[in-house]
C-alpha cells in the first residue's frame, strides 16, 4: 500500500524527567531526593520500539538543556540558582541557564551527562526514529552562566554595557538605575536574597524593573537588535545575540539530532530566522525547525521568509476543535480552517495536546478521553503535515494531580519533580505492555496506534490531497454540518472517505458525493463494499454524485473507508479487528 516518498512525521513529545520516573509515592513540592527523577539511560530499546509501535517517527525530548533549578548541584562543579527566580523544585525548562549543557537531573552519572544523551540520541536512531529538541531563543534564566561552553565562548551578558538599556551588541535590555522589584519578596527562599541591578527586561516583553508573579519571572529577555524604545532595528552588522545563538543551533545538531521545535518564535526578529537556519541547513540540510506560534497572519512570512519547514497550528485547527468539544461551534467551521492554511496546510502541526494546553481528557477539556475520536481523525488525517501527541495522551491522562508549583490546572507540570500512574502502568516495570492498563486505556491506545499507523501505511493520508466534501452537504438531508465533518484524502488509486460524528449521541449520516470530487480523485460510480479502517466493519456503499449514501455512525465516533480501486491490505484489516471487541465493550 505504501510506496517510497517522504513520511508524515509522527511526533511524541515526552518529558524524559517525569516519563521515566517510576516513584509511586511523589509527594506535592517534592525535591529530587524525595521524588525523584527520570533519567537519559532509562530509555532502553523495549520503551522506544513501544513508543515506535504507536506509528510514531519522531521523539520530541522536552527540557533537556540545563536550566535553573532549587536542586543544589553544586558538588559538580554547577552553579547553585537563587530559589526565590526559580518556578518550582525542578524549576522551568524554558528558563535556561547553560545552552550547551544537559539538565543534570536526568542523568545517572552526573559528570557523563553529556555522554548518556549522545548515547540516547543512538538509540533512537537505531529504532529508524528521530530526535528533536527545544530552542529557546528569546530567553535565558536570570543568570546564565555556561560552565561547559566550548572554549572562545563568552557568557550571555558578559561583555553588555549595562548602562545602556538598549546597545546592539548587548545580550539583553536593561532597566537603568533600577534595582530588580517585582511585587515578591526576592528573600523569601534560601538564606540569600535575589539581587539583580540593573533590572533586566523579563522574557514576556515586560519592560520594567516591576513584574508581577504572572510575568514570567524567572527569565530574561534576549536582545536580537531591535530597540523597543523607538522600535527601530539593527541587524547590520549582525548582532551578538545572533552569532551566540547560530553557534548554540550548529553545537546540538553536531550532537546528532535532527531538529528543534522552537520557542516562541514570534518574539524573534524575523530576519534573524531568516539568516540562521539556511546556514545551518547549509551544513545539516536534514535539520526540521518547527515554530511554536500563535499568529495567523504570521504564519506565510515564517514559512516563507523565516525559512521553517513547519509551524504550530494553535489558534487556527487546535482552538476550533477545543471550541467544537466544549463549546457547541459548528463543526462546518473547520473549513474554514484548511481555507484560512490553504497551500500552506501540509507545514501546519496539528495537535489536541502538549505541555502548554490542558489534556483532552481534563475536566477543563473533554472531561471523557474517549471522546477523542473525531478530534484526532481529523487533526491526524486532514492534511500531509506532521502530527503530535503529548506523551500519556495515549493513555487518556487527565491530569488530576496537584503536583506542588503547577497546582491542579488541568495539565501535567513541568515544573515540578513528578511521576505519572498512566505511564508507570503501561512502562509495567520495563516491559511496556497493557497487563496494568484499564480496559479503557487499552482500548484508546489501540485507537491511537490504528489511526497513527494509518497516517503513514495508507498513501492517501501520507501523500495525498484533501477534498471538503462540507460545501456539498450543507443542506442535505440527514447530514448534520454543526456535529459531523466529512472530507476525502486521495492518491492515485487509494481514495479514503472520512466521516467524523462530533455528537454525543449515534445517528445516520448520509452525504453525497459531488461531480468534482469524482474527477478529482478519480473515483468509479456504483455499489461497493468498503470496510472502514478504524473498526473493521463493512459498508455497503452506492458511491454517485446524485444519490446519497448513508452510514451508521456512533457518538464521538469517526469512519475511515476505502473507496478507491485498490482493496484494503492485510495490515489495515487486523488493525480494525484488534479494535473491534473494544468499541463493542466501549458502546455498551
Amino acid at each position: 500500500m505504501m510506496n517510497k516518498g517522504k513520511e508524515k512525521l509522527i511526533i511524541y513529545q515526552l518529558f524524559p524527567r517525569i516519563f521515566t520516573n517510576l516513584n509511586p509515592n511523589c509527594v506535592p513540592w517534592g525535591t529530587l531526593k524525595q521524588n525523584g527523577s527520570g533519567k537519559l539511560n532509562d530509555f532502553t530499546p523495549q520503551i522506544l520500539q513501544s513508543i515506535k509501535d504507536l506509528g510514531v517517527n519522531c521523539l520530541w525530548l522536552t527540557g533537556i538543556i540545563e536550566h535553573a533549578t532549587k536542586t543544589d548541584f553544586s558538588e559538580y562543579g554547577i552553579t547553585p540558582d537563587n530559589p526565590n527566580v526559580v518556578k518550582g523544585e525542578a524549576g522551568s525548562p524554558y528558563a535556561i541557564k547553560d545552552y550547551y549543557d544537559i539538565d543534570p537531573a536526568l542523568a545517572e552519572l552526573v559528570p557523563d551527562r553529556m555522554k548518556e544523551f549522545e548515547s540516547l540520541v543512538r538509540r533512537i536512531h537505531k529504532e529508524k526514529m528521530k530526535v528533536i529538541i527545544d530552542f529557546v531563543p528569546n530567553h535565558t534564566a536570570r543568570v546564565y552562566h555556561s560552565d561547559v561552553a566550548p572554549k572562545g565562548i563568552d557568557d550571555f551578558g558578559t561583555t553588555d554595557n549595562t548602562n545602556m538599556n538598549f546597545a546592539r551588541d548587548n545580550n539583553y535590555y536593561y532597566i537603568s538605575n533600577q534595582q530588580f522589584y517585582p511585587d515578591f519578596d526576592l528573600s523569601a527562599e534560601g538564606n540569600k536574597p535575589y539581587v539583580e541591578f540593573p533590572a533586566k527586561a523579563t522574557g514576556n516583553d515586560c519592560f520594567t524593573a516591576f513584574c508581577s508573579k504572572n510575568d514570567w519571572y524567572e527569565t530574561v529577555k534576549l536582545n536580537y537588535g531591535h530597540d523597543y524604545n523607538d522600535h527601530s532595528d539593527h541587524f547590520d552588522p549582525v548582532p551578538d545575540t545572533w552569532l551566540k545563538m547560530l553557534h548554540i543551533l550548529r553545537f546540538w545538531v553536531s550532537k546528532g539530532i535532527d531538529g528543534f521545535r522552537c520557542d516562541m518564535v514570534f518574539m524573534v526578529p524575523l530576519p534573524f530566522w531568516h539568516w540562521a537556519i539556511p546556514q545551518v541547513k547549509a551544513v545539516y540540510p536534514h535539520v526540521i525547525f518547527i515554530g511554536e506560534i500563535y499568529d495567523v497572519g504570521q504564519y506565510r512570512p515564517f514559512l516563507d521568509y523565516g525559512c521553517f519547514d513547519y509551524l504550530y497550528d494553535k489558534v487556527n485547527l487546535y482552538d476550533t476543535l477545543v471550541g467544537i468539544e466544549t463549546r457547541g461551534l459548528s463543526a462546518a467551521q473547520l473549513t474554514g480552517c484548511w481555507q484560512t492554511v490553504d497551500g500552506i496546510g501540509d507545514s501546519m502541526l496539528n495537535f489536541l495536546e502538549n505541555h502548554d494546553e490542558v489534556r483532552f481528557g481534563s475536566r477543563e477539556y473533554a472531561g471523557d478521553s474517549l471522546r477523542v475520536i473525531p478530534s484526532l481523525v481529523t487533526s491526524a488525517m486532514i492534511s500531509k503535515g506532521p502530527f503530535m501527541l503529548y506523551y500519556g495522551q495515549e493513555l487518556g491522562e487527565q491530569a488530576r494531580d496537584n503536583e506542588g508549583f503547577a497546582g491542579d490546572n488541568n495539565r501535567t507540570t513541568i515544573f515540578d519533580y513528578w511521576s505519572l500512574s498512566t505511564i508507570r502502568r503501561w512502562m509495567n516495570g520495563g516491559k511496556c505492555n497493557d497487563e496494568l492498563l484499564s480496559p479503557h486505556e487499552r482500548w484508546l491506545r489501540n485507537v491511537y496506534k490504528t489511526v497513527l499507523t494509518l497516517c503513514n501505511s495508507r498513501d492517501a493520508l501520507r501523500r495525498g490531497d484533501f477534498f471538503d466534501l462540507m460545501y456539498f452537504n450543507l443542506r442535505q438531508p440527514g447530514f448534520n454540518p454543526h456535529t459531523n465533518f466529512a472530507f476525502l484524502r486521495y492518491y492515485k488509486d487509494d481514495v479514503l472517505l472520512i466521516i467524523v460524528n462530533f455528537a454525543r449521541q449515534g445517528c445516520n449520516v448520509s452525504l453525497v458525493i459531488p461531480d468534482l470530487a469524482f474527477e478529482m480523485a478519480g473515483l468509479e460510480r456504483g455499489e461497493i463494499v468498503s470496510t472502514d479502517l478504524l473498526w473493521g466493519k463493512s459498508h455497503k456503499l452506492n458511491l454517485s454524485s446524485t444519490v446519497p449514501l448513508t452510514v451508521y455512525m456512533s457518538a464521538a465516533d469517526a469512519l475511515v473507508l476505502p473507496v478507491g480501486k485498490l482493496k484494503t491490505s492485510h495490515v489495515d484489516k487486523m488493525s480494525g479487528s484488534e479494535l473491534r471487541k473494544g468499541k463493542h465493550e466501549k458502546e455498551k
